[in-house]
């Protein structure tokens, strides 16, 4: 299994509207359910005058982790189809939002299924799609010693930093291709005391 996939590389934002109702979309590129709750909660607030906020996403590798609400729609009508439009686009570190300003006049089933179906669709059309690789970042702590060894491992594997800290003692956080993990942890050992995955 390729340890690539696809994801969207910024928010992006939808709309469709019918019969006076709207339909807001955001869509958001995401690494884990906390952000997507977090997020879901931000809508909450910044909408809360929206009667559903629904929603659906996919994370990780294969988009094993996944969830789609309905948020009081009926069953079915718009958490699944928003998840068919993140399905249907092959992507995942994604969620999408949808916000629904009731019109007054209610679109039946097969109305409300289209309705998030193309909001979300439409939040998809101004996001630009990237290539992501699957990976897990690690906190590494070593001496000034090893900084040397670290820095050209880090080099040598083309591995994306944050979070360094340089003071009393040095960490630096390294996020790791699923490929790689194995080599990594090995060579890492052997330098420094080494900390935790994160």
């Amino acid at each position: 299994m390729s340890d690539v996939y696809k994801s969207i590389s910024a928010p992006s934002q939808g709309l469709y509207k019918e019969l006076g109702s709207r339909f807001i979309a955001f869509a958001y590129p995401v690494e884990s359910e906390e952000e997507a709750r977090a997020l879901v909660a931000a809508a909450r607030s910044e909408y809360h005058d929206a009667r559903h906020h629904c929603c659906a996403w996919r994370i990780g590798l294969g988009g094993s982790v996944w969830r789609a609400s309905d948020d009081g729609e009926p069953s079915g009508t718009a958490g699944r189809p928003i998840l068919g439009q993140i399905d249907s686009a092959g992507l995942s570190d994604i969620i999408i939002i949808v916000v629904r300003y009731f019109g007054g006049i209610k679109l039946g089933v097969p109305g409300l299924i289209r309705a998030y179906m193309e909001a979300a669709s439409d939040a998809l059309a101004h996001a630009q799609t990237i290539e992501k690789v699957a990976g897990s970042w690690y906190r590494v702590g070593f001496g000034y010693d090893s900084m040397p060894a670290v820095m050209k491992l880090v080099k040598d594997m083309d591995l994306p930093q944050r979070n360094r800290d340089f003071g009393v003692d040095c960490t630096v956080e390294l996020r790791v291709r699923l490929s790689q993990e194995q080599d990594f942890l090995e060579r890492i050992r052997t330098m420094t005391n080494f900390a935790t995955l994160i």
